[in-house]
Parts: structure tokens; sequence; C-alpha cells
């Protein structure tokens, strides 16, 4: 294992306590959410293109009577 050689040392007390303050606030990047999920983006395509097959059925339906009667 290599060691590497810092600037910096660590000094630790000889008596008493060593107290570290992690009480502090890290500031990080906002995270932009999407206002719609993709899965309910597709539900919702999934549920118009069934309610357009539904309403297509329906008007066939009608034209098929209008013709028989």
């Amino acid at each position: 294992m290599v060691e590497v050689k810092s600037m910096f040392w660590e000094v630790l007390p000889k008596q008493g306590q060593l107290s570290v303050d992690v009480n502090t606030m890290v500031v990080c990047k906002p995270k932009l959410l999407p206002l719609k999920s993709l899965t309910l983006e597709k539900m919702e395509n999934m549920q118009q293109a069934a309610q357009n097959t539904i309403h297509q059925q329906e008007m066939a339906e009608k034209e098929n009577q209008q013709v028989t009667h």
C-alpha cells in the first residue's frame, strides 16, 4: 500500500474530550420532480385509448341500428 503524504496532519488532544461539530448544514442542488410520473402518463394514455375504442364501437353500433331500421 502506498502512503500518501498530506500537508495536513491530525492533532488529537492528550487530555480531555474530543468534540466534533456535526450539526452543519449541507447545501445541495435542488432536485426537480416531474409533475406527472411516467407510469401515470402511460396509464392515462391507455385509459384514453380504451375510451376512444369504446366510443368508436358505440358509434358503429348506432350506425348499424340506423341502417337496419
